[in-house]
């Protein structure tokens, strides 16, 4: 896993056009896993605080509870007409008080989280084609197109 920085340089133009769909709103939906192991989904907002991806919630919420007890989580950008991007991978509680603050720009109590990536995908559609762009950690980017609802063209880069 990577955080945000080293994502960005491993696939800067992937990683511009991401951004740019957590840019466009507020508000995101998370999914996390609840205790018994089915999925919970929630609103939330994110933050690229420097090197990373951040997430934070209200003190204690079910779903800061769900990322302290597994981190691995999916984070699905408010889709737009410009394209859909996720991102997943294991959120880890960040618990130094200076660094809450540089974030939130407070020291309100909270559940703040570094969101370390596994995979990112952008999904967009160009003319009659569907694209999937999709990075990994332990591989790199790997591009599918879908031209006219036809079969599928995988595309290293």
């Amino acid at each position: 896993m990577v955080n945000w920085r080293e994502f960005s340089t491993r696939a800067p133009d992937l990683a511009r056009e991401v951004r740019a769909r957590f840019d466009a709103h507020e508000t995101h939906v998370l999914a996390t896993l609840r205790r018994d192991g089915s999925p919970r989904v929630s609103g939330i907002e994110v933050d690229f605080a420097g090197a990373e991806l951040t997430a934070g919630s209200m003190l204690d919420a079910r779903k800061a509870r769900d990322l302290l007890r597994d981190g691995r989580f999916a984070l699905h950008a408010h889709p737009g007409p410009n394209g859909d991007a996720k991102v997943s991978g294991v959120a880890v509680e960040i618990t130094d008080p200076a660094e809450i603050e540089a974030v939130q720009g407070d020291s309100v109590p909270c559940n703040l989280f570094r969101l370390d990536l596994r995979e990112v995908v952008l999904t967009t559609v160009e003319g009659s084609t569907l694209v999937v762009e999709s990075w990994r950690a332990d591989r790199g980017a790997i591009r599918f197109e879908r031209p006219e609802n036809g079969p599928v063209v995988r595309i290293e880069h």
